[in-house]
């Protein structure tokens, strides 16, 4: 039987439908009931609603150590998709709590339970930074402690620290790095996860654009890749996930035209970018307002950073999903 952990967010209720569609056994924790329908709804967006009662649910969580001793019994492999996202200052002990915390966890389960082999859904933002010399980041960059990194990233750093960990006490494992993760457009409050708030805020309106750029991938190809990994002979490597480098603003005009919505069209300088951070920030301490764009984010909106994918490629032989071509294509679902 497989275990994912995660199974409400975008990429562990993909991957339950596409683990249950090749036929393996699965089972799901989750910590919130209401959360359930959220996957519920993928299996209803692909018309594969018949294939949802096939999900085992067991109530856990990843920092309670006793729930988890159910969720293990009869595991075989395990996916650990479960982690908090968010880049607020004031979230960061609870990100580094549950993201490095509940990774160990999950580690030393594994290896109590000799599972067979762990995938760990990392992230690029756990990759490392470029030296002078460097031009593009690989999973062999190395990470520059002195570097500014966000909440965030530090803590996806540490939780794959941990699964490292577990390699020294004979545990298999292999390490996805996706990129940003592109899912369905959402349809309701209930598939609204991971890039959802992207395509809501253009939905909305959203006049700036930046000319940062990062990877992209979609959730079929992450959840493609996870599977395929695991059941492969490779084992105790990592892999960046990505499509390709897209500048954000033609991320937000494709999928504007998808929409059938207007595009972006004001430019949103580096410096307004850091203006506006700092006013966010202003807001959130003095008025109890909610961050909608840290110091980070604003940073990570105009850096151009490009990632290679030639690593997973020429291990499985495979290509990527067209990004633009795939927004397209959810748009009609």
């Amino acid at each position: 039987m497989v275990l994912i952990t995660g199974g409400t967010g975008l990429v562990g209720a993909h991957l339950l439908l596409h683990l249950i569609e090749n036929g393996d056994n699965v089972r799901a924790i989750y910590r919130n009931a209401e959360k359930i329908e959220r996957t519920k709804s993928v299996f209803d967006l692909y018309k594969k609603s018949h294939l949802f009662e096939s999900i085992q649910w067991i109530e856990a969580d990843i920092l309670d150590v006793p729930s988890l001793e159910v969720a293990f019994i009869d595991i075989e492999y395990v996916y650990h998709c479960a982690a908090l996202i968010s880049f607020d200052p004031k979230d960061e002990d609870l990100v580094r709590k549950t993201n490095i915390e509940g990774t160990a966890n999950i580690v030393n389960f594994c290896i109590a339970k000799q599972i067979k082999k762990l995938c760990f859904v990392s992230s690029i933002a756990a990759l490392g930074d470029l030296a002078a010399h460097e031009t593009i980041i690989t999973e062999e960059t190395e990470w520059n402690p002195e570097k500014p990194h966000s909440d965030y990233a530090i803590s996806k750093y540490g939780a794959e620290m941990e699964v490292w960990r577990g390699i020294q006490e004979g545990l298999n494992i292999v390490i996805i790095n996706p990129g940003v993760i592109l899912g369905p457009i959402p349809k309701s409050k209930n598939t609204e996860q991971g890039s959802a708030e992207l395509y809501t805020k253009v939905a909305n309106g959203l006049p700036f654009y930046t000319l940062g750029s990062t990877g992209f991938v979609t959730v079929d190809d992450v959840v493609r890749i996870a599977a395929t990994l695991i059941k492969s002979e490779i084992k105790n490597e990592r892999f960046t996930l990505i499509s390709e480098n897209v500048v954000f603003r033609d991320i937000l005009n494709t999928i504007a035209d998808a929409l059938k919505v207007k595009r972006p069209s004001k430019h949103a300088s580096p410096l307004l970018m850091k203006i506006v951070w700092r006013i966010d920030w202003f807001l959130a301490t003095f008025f109890l307002k909610k961050r909608q764009i840290t110091k980070a984010t604003a940073k990570s909106s105009y850096t151009k950073d490009l990632y290679s994918n030639e690593k997973i490629k020429t291990a499985l032989n495979i290509d990527f999903r067209n990004i633009h071509q795939y927004i397209k294509e959810v748009s009609t679902l």
